[in-house]
């Protein structure tokens, strides 16, 4: 894919869009677009870098306005906190997911891949938050790990139903926008 200005708009309100709907009210944690992002990012961005970049930016966005409300008082959820970058580096390793689906983009493939990022990211940051601790305290047993992932499993449940939808949202409408301007270039020639 060609990175020209059209196409950084509309990353950019993309990014924007599922940042906001991060930090919309009522939501059902778990449920929200940054796995499949990350997925999205992986198979369609050439430039590594900025496929990296994209559910980083989403996630820092989302975080800051999570911050701002915090601070004002008008929600629970703090921004920032101690052991973020975990979360930072997880989102950004799980764009790996997109790049195993780069050369074959099908549907059995998004979804095999929509279902494996968020499998992938309750098992490592749920034991990294059983080994660090993460504010919550669970024995360093095999027992405390299997709480710390029991705890885990409403989030985990929301994100592998979030990330197949919001999945079929991104590649759908990039099929779309693809045949169109495929449409578009042979009428013009």
């Amino acid at each position: 894919m060609k990175l020209n200005k059209s196409v950084l708009l509309s990353f950019g309100l993309l990014i924007l869009a599922c940042s906001l709907y991060r930090v919309w009210p009522e939501r059902p944690f778990g449920f929200a677009p940054q796995w499949a992002m990350a997925v999205f990012a992986g198979a369609v961005i050439k430039e590594k870098k900025w496929a990296f970049l994209f559910p980083l930016l989403s996630m820092l966005i989302s975080d800051t306005v999570y911050q701002i409300l915090y601070n004002n008082g008008t929600s629970q959820i703090w921004g920032f906190y101690q052991g973020q970058w975990s979360n930072y580096l997880l989102f950004a390793s799980l764009t790996v997911f997109g790049f195993m689906i780069a050369q074959r983009i099908t549907f059995k493939n998004i979804l095999a891949a929509s279902l494996a990022a968020p499998s992938a990211f309750f098992l490592i940051s749920n034991f990294m938050v059983w080994i660090g601790g993460g504010g919550y305290s669970r024995p360093k047993t095999f027992e405390g790990l299997m709480m710390c992932y029991t705890d885990g499993v409403p989030f985990y449940q929301m994100s592998l139903l979030a990330t197949p939808v919001f999945s079929g949202v991104l590649f759908g409408v990039y099929f779309l926008v693809n045949q169109r301007a495929l449409q578009v270039k042979k009428q013009t020639v």
